[in-house]
C-alpha cells in the first residue's frame, strides 16, 4: 500500500493522521502544502478545496478528518486494514 500524505506544519489534525499512521506502522510519504511548490494546488484540483490532511492511498483521494469532528479513527482503521475500533470525544481519544 502507497500512502502519500498532505500536510501542513500548522495544522492539528496533520498532526494527528500522522501520528495515527506511525503508530499502525504504515509508512507514508509526507508532502507539505507550505514548502512544496503545486502542492496545495493539486489538492484544490483533486478535491475542490484548499484542505489538509489529505491521503492518497493507492492513487485513491481520501480526507481523513471531518471538520468540527477531527480524524476518523475509525473509518480510516477499516479503511486502511488495521481492525482497531475508535472512540473520540473532545477530550482525548479512547480505544
Amino acid at each position: 500500500m502507497q500512502i502519500t500524505v498532505y500536510s501542513a506544519f500548522w495544522c492539528p489534525d496533520c498532526r494527528e493522521a500522522k501520528r495515527f499512521l506511525q503508530r499502525h506502522n504504515l509508512p507514508y510519504t509526507e508532502i507539505d502544502i507550505e514548502s512544496t511548490a503545486g502542492a496545495a494546488e493539486e489538492i484544490i484540483r483533486r478535491t475542490g478545496k484548499r484542505a489538509v490532511p489529505q491521503f492518497v492511498v493507492d492513487g485513491e483521494w481520501i480526507q481523513p478528518y471531518r471538520p468540527g469532528e477531527g480524524f476518523l479513527y475509525e473509518e480510516m482503521s477499516e479503511r486502511l486494514g488495521v481492525g482497531e475500533r475508535w472512540l473520540s470525544n473532545r477530550t482525548g481519544l479512547c480505544q
